[in-house]
């Protein structure tokens, strides 16, 4: 292990598909001292580490964390204060809902030198494996990343009411447990209950499984076919070009 100027990155590793990391994001795996790193990261990853590498797991399962978000800003400051070469490896893009600003946070209260390493959030990563366009010429010229629920009971709801009127295309993350609840809102002010809706569940991985319905039905559908976490939520019109855009679709037709 390094025992030079400790530096902390904190680096998105895509969305789930071990080929989706970054090649920035790669390298510094391959110059880790400590990995830190997420429940959703593909243990293929890993192996990119030097064989010293400490490897500390920090998943956050729904109700179930294998550390709290301060035990993990003390860790990667305490390894970075003692010169380890420190990587925060997070699924998806550090900054889109991956508490990625509190650990920078940490290290820049602590005087110890960080990063951000990018990476390619679920919502990018999703929409274009279940091959569902987040925008498209003259069907949708905005989209919406949001939260399904939120951590702490002094926080305040989402504005469903702004999203279901001001956005085309929706994605949320972590709303599988709130889908009923989350159709409703929507439908209640004034989003269109036949509006094309899709769950992508483990997206970009082997196990990806797509469902279709529409807002109306998307929440029996996720019941019906036993959805889990984690299932990204598109609510949009574009959901719609899915069956024109599958390669199944492409491959099927003859070219002239």
């Amino acid at each position: 292990m390094s025992r030079g100027r400790g530096k902390i990155s904190i680096v998105g590793a895509g969305p789930g598909d071990p080929e989706l990391i970054t090649v920035k994001a790669l390298r510094r795996l391959e110059q880790a001292d400590v990995v830190l790193y997420d429940r959703l990261v593909s243990d293929k990853l890993l192996g990119h580490c030097p064989a010293g590498t400490l490897k500390i797991y920090c998943g956050k399962a729904p109700g179930r964390h294998a550390l709290t978000q301060s035990e993990i800003d003390r860790l990667i400051v305490d390894y970075a204060k003692v010169g380890h070469r420190v990587v925060r490896l997070k699924g998806g893009d550090p900054f889109v809902f991956g508490r990625g600003g509190e650990e920078a946070l940490a290290a820049s209260r602590a005087g110890i030198e960080f990063e951000i390493v990018p990476g390619v959030t679920s919502a990018s990563g999703a929409s274009a494996s279940a091959s569902i366009p987040l925008t498209h010429r003259g069907t949708a010229a905005s989209f919406a990343v949001v939260t399904g629920s939120r951590c702490g009971e002094a926080e305040e709801p989402v504005r469903w009411d702004l999203l279901a009127q001001g956005v085309d295309t929706l994605a949320i993350y972590m709303g599988v447990s709130r889908l009923e609840e989350i159709s409703s809102e929507l439908i209640r002010h004034g989003r269109d209950a036949d509006m094309p809706a899709a769950l992508i569940e483990n997206a970009t991985t082997e196990a990806e499984r797509v469902i279709t319905g529409t807002l109306g039905s998307i929440s029996r559908l996720a019941v019906t076919m036993k959805v889990g976490n984690p299932a990204m939520l598109l609510i949009g019109d574009t959901v719609g070009m899915r069956e024109m855009l599958r390669p199944s679709e492409w491959e099927n037709r003859h070219i002239v």
